[in-house]
């Protein structure tokens, strides 16, 4: 799918640098930027899902240790 992307001429001149120092495409940067973007969020979101599954499992022993 094609999308439009408005970026300021700051991150415009940035993007350009970044791909030139890489010798890749802007576009291939800013797709990698995304994608670590997405899968950082996704590591999130698991990490948040155990540790509230941990908080729950283990209630009773976290409570009696902050005694």
């Amino acid at each position: 799918m094609a999308m439009t992307l408005r970026l300021s001429e700051e991150q415009t001149e940035a993007l350009r640098a970044r791909a030139a120092k890489e010798g890749r495409s802007m576009q291939q940067v800013a797709l990698d930027a995304l994608d670590g973007y997405l899968l950082r969020k996704e590591d999130d979101e698991l990490t948040d899902r155990f540790a509230a599954d941990g908080a729950e499992r283990y209630a009773d022993l976290l409570r009696r240790l902050g005694e």
